[in-house]
This record gives structure tokens, C-alpha cells and sequence, in this order.
């Protein structure tokens, strides 16, 4: 499980294995065996104890912003083989086989869109408007995988426009079947301008952390892009692979809207930017914990979501070891 902590003023202990959060509210424990993540944002203070316990069980320590974006991590020195992996990662991106992975993943992410649009359409809702928008993602989805070249490199520009048409589409769409009070103008980032867009930022911050966490777990280095540009301490792999994934953070956010149990009073502002406050951030957390954590197929097997996310970046590895290997022979 996650264990998140996001008021402030709250504090983390350990004894006798049980890590023990002290908020506003009382005292909430949990056994630290059953973390995996650990995750605090500002104004938490923690005990050295906590801290090596976490450290010494492998819990990866994460520090986030308000947003939800991982901002630093700690962990131990069991995390992955990295020094034996992303020497491998550069040659990948230049490799032939880094073009159909890309696209394979844009795939992905483009098919998932058009199947969470047609499942949260109302039956008296746009129908000829989602049903456009998806015949114009499967044409998007053709148009990817024609897309051919000598290297992601030259080929980046085109497989960006691609992908930034289909979400456009899926959005506009997405947001005719929301209630009155969710939809929004566009998608917005820094900051967010309205509930829905801060919802789906926080989301996706959390989503990052996780896959991070899951990539160098598994040994590689989250800094060496494939698609996305190379950005000075920027972790981009984890932008490429979080594509195909994004989807399972909206249906999170989305069904709490089509819910309506997301309020006005969940949200602080600060000039014109929308901010989860501690409320809303409780619902979100514990919804995105509980949707990741059910057992679906996927890829072949039968896990959790957060174990899916492990073995995409395990499949990854050995994708990057195989390639050091096809070298050698």
C-alpha cells in the first residue's frame, strides 16, 4: 500500500514495526510492512528511526509539491542494478527498436482513451460527439503506426503532433460528458484553472511517483528519454512510459466527477490557479489507491495495478539487457 501524508503539522513515527501518524485528527497506524511508498508533502516532520526503518525495508521515500509531482526520493542502495542497465538506455533510443516501442505506447495510450470515452458516455448524452472524436483517434492510431523513420530523433516531431491531436480530441469529448460544474475550457497544468484539471494534475503526480519508483527499482535510470526531449534533471523516461497509464488516472478522476462527490470546498485558490486541499486530497488518494490496487488482466496476468506498473518496468529492463546482449553476439 501507499502511505500518503499531506497535512501539515502532522508528524511519522515507528515502534514495533507499526509506523504511527500523528494528525489534527488523532492517530492513525499502520504496519510498515504493508508499505511500499511512502509519500509527504510540506510541513510533515518524521523521526530518523521512521526514516532508517523505511530505508532498511525498502520503502521508497517520496517528497511531493502540492500539485502532487514528486519533487526528491530517498531510498536504499538495493534499489535496482543501475550502474549494469542504463549504460544500455542511450544505445535503446538510438536503437530501431525504439521507434515501435514508442508508437507502441502512444498506441496504447490513444486506445485507452477512446475506450474510457465510450464507457462514460451517457446514454442521453453526446453520443455523435464521442463517436466522432473516436473515429478520428482510431484514424490517429493508424497514422501512428505508418509512421516510419530512421530513429525516434527524427521521427519525434510527427509522433508528438499525433499524440497531442488525439488527446485533444479526447478532452474536448471527455468534457461533454462531464457534469455542468466539472467541465473546463482546456486542459491546464501550472497551475490548474479549475476542479477537474486539479484533480487530474494531482492524479498524474501521483501516477509519475509510482512508475519512478518502479523504474529504478527495477534498475534504470528515469533521466534518459526516449521521446520526450532530454531536460536537466528531469526524469523524461518516466514521461515516455507513463503514457499507455495516464488513462487508468483518469477514469480515477473522471468517475468522482460523474459521482458528484467532489465539491467547492475541496479546492483552495491562489490567483486563478486551483489547489487540492487536504479534504479533497483525502478522497482523491484514497480512490487512486483503491482503483490501483484491484486485481485486473493485462498484459497476460493477473495483478494489481501498481504490480502492473512493476512488471512494465521489469519487461523494460530486460528489454534494455537484451539489446547489451544482441550487441555482444
Amino acid at each position: 500500500m501507499d502511505l500518503v501524508i499531506t497535512q501539515f503539522g502532522a508528524s511519522l513515527r515507528i515502534r514495533d514495526g507499526i509506523f504511527s501518524v500523528k494528525h489534527k485528527d488523532g492517530i492513525s497506524t499502520v504496519p510498515a510492512g504493508q508499505v511500499k511508498t511512502l509519500t509527504l508533502h510540506r510541513g510533515v516532520t518524521l523521526s530518523t528511526d521512521a526514516l532508517f526503518a523505511a530505508l532498511d525495508m525498502g520503502i521508497d521515500v517520496l517528497l511531493s509539491d502540492r500539485r502532487g509531482d514528486p519533487l526528491g526520493r530517498l531510498w536504499n542502495h538495493r534499489f535496482g542494478s543501475i550502474s549494469t542497465i542504463r549504460k544500455n538506455q542511450l544505445a535503446f533510443s538510438r536503437s530501431p527498436e525504439a521507434l515501435p516501442w514508442v508508437t507502441g505506447l502512444l498506441d496504447r495510450k490513444v486506445e485507452g482513451q477512446s475506450l474510457l470515452l465510450q464507457a462514460i458516455v451517457p446514454q442521453d448524452g453526446p453520443l455523435k460527439t464521442v463517436s466522432e472524436a473516436v473515429r478520428k483517434m482510431e484514424e490517429t492510431r493508424r497514422q501512428l503506426a505508418a509512421v516510419t523513420g530512421a530513429s525516434v530523433q527524427e521521427t519525434g516531431p510527427r509522433l508528438r503532433a499525433l499524440e497531442g491531436y488525439a488527446s485533444r480530441l479526447y478532452f474536448e469529448a471527455v468534457n461533454h460528458c462531464l457534469p455542468d460544474q466539472y467541465r473546463f475550457d482546456r486542459r491546464s497544468k501550472h497551475p490548474a484553472m479549475d476542479m477537474a484539471n486539479s484533480l487530474l494534475n494531482y492524479a498524474y503526480g501521483m501516477l509519475y511517483g509510482r512508475l519512478e519508483s518502479a523504474l529504478l527499482r527495477a534498475g534504470i535510470d528515469p533521466s534518459i528519454g526516449v521521446l520526450h526531449r532530454d531536460e536537466y534533471n528531469r526524469p523524461v523516461l518516466t514521461y515516455d512510459c507513463i503514457e499507455p497509464f495516464r488513462v487508468w488516472a483518469d477514469w480515477v478522476v473522471f468517475h468522482l466527477c460523474r459521482q458528484q462527490v467532489i465539491f467547492r470546498e475541496f479546492f483552495d485558490t491562489d490567483n486563478g490557479g486551483w489547489w487540492l486541499n487536504d479534504q479533497g486530497k483525502r478522497i482523491l488518494i484514497q480512490s487512486f489507491t483503491d482503483f490501483f490496487e484491484e486485481v485486473i488482466p493485462f498484459e497476460g496476468l493477473d495483478r494489481s495495478r501498481f504490480v502492473h506498473l512493476d512488471l512494465f518496468a521489469q519487461r523494460l529492463a530486460q528489454q534494455f539487457k537484451n539489446l547489451a546482449a544482441d550487441g555482444a553476439d
